[in-house]
């Protein structure tokens, strides 16, 4: 083969291979959550998963997470399921909301690489929640019935 046809065969192979890169490496739309504590009020920036496949994909995979950062997990109806850190690398907090908008649970993950990983249940109902750095709403003052509010 020659090289400029292997060229063009490479170079095609690429952008198809960057075409089909699929939902997972798509960019998360973002917004600002906002915790209000009786210490005032403490901002977050967030990446929003609200689709099945985002919420499902969540954090996994990465390496690092800002430390002011985090990610939100909408719902479209109230539940009460666990959460898992299937591939995740970083150990994480999370908080969850009910809708009246106050944390209704918090609490810490462990990555896990290896199945069987644990869920972590909330033991309550809830529309959303957030993950941050572990430590996170403890190092910032957050605390179960705080009010949160998201700003897209």
């Amino acid at each position: 083969m020659r090289p400029r046809a292997t060229f063009l065969i490479v170079l095609a192979m690429s952008a198809l291979l960057a075409a089909c890169g699929g939902a997972g490496d798509q960019p998360l739309p973002t917004g600002t959550l906002t915790f209000e504590t009786p210490h005032g009020a403490v901002r977050m920036p967030a990446e929003i998963a609200e689709t099945p496949a985002a919420r499902q994909r969540g954090l996994m995979d990465r390496t690092s997470l800002p430390a002011d950062a985090g990610m939100v997990f909408l719902f479209d109806e109230p539940g009460d399921g666990g959460f898992w850190m299937k591939n995740t690398r970083i150990p994480l907090s999370i908080a969850f909301w009910g809708a009246d908008g106050r944390i209704v649970s918090m609490l810490d993950m462990e990555p896990c690489r290896a199945d069987p990983c644990p869920i972590y249940p909330p033991g309550a109902t809830y529309v959303g929640a957030v993950e941050a750095n572990q430590g996170y709403f403890e190092q910032h003052g957050i605390a179960k019935g705080d009010r949160v509010a998201l700003q897209r």
